[in-house]
């Protein structure tokens, strides 16, 4: 999120736990809110949603953001993945940890890239997985 723009309501809302028989849709769609509140919590800045769904079998949303530095971005990818076990959508995978540069967190459906700025532009994924007819979205989708 840049600095311009305000937080989401539902950001300040109680954090959203799985429920037993609770079809994939909707546990999908609460993995998703969690981890635009979370990096929002955490002060990710830039913050860009592109949903895959329909598009890739790699996951239904990929979520771009940056740190200000190696340690923003190692802390913001622990706290998430922390946050998505506890909030039991299983554990997250990490890559990239050690460096925290660009840190990849697979959450299943929901796929998040943590860089740094620099290394946010040199890669420019948000250009790469724009697909024609479709854009992404900054902040919330």
């Amino acid at each position: 999120m840049t600095q311009a723009q305000t937080p989401h309501p539902e950001a300040a809302s109680a954090p959203l736990k799985a429920v037993p028989n609770m079809p994939s849709d909707t546990l999908d769609e609460s993995l998703y809110d969690l981890v635009m509140r979370q990096l929002d919590d955490d002060q990710a800045q830039e913050i860009v949603s592109i949903p895959l769904e329909g598009k890739s079998s790699v996951a239904d949303h990929m979520v771009i953001a940056s740190g200000r530095s190696t340690r923003q971005v190692a802390s913001m990818a622990q706290k998430l993945a922390e946050k998505v076990k506890q909030a039991g959508h299983g554990p997250a995978r990490i890559e990239g940890l050690p460096a925290a540069d660009w840190v990849l967190i697979d959450a299943g459906d929901v796929v998040v890239h943590l860089f740094r700025p620099e290394v946010r532009t040199f890669y420019n994924l948000e250009r790469m997985w724009s697909f024609e007819g479709g854009e992404a979205h900054q902040g919330r989708a």
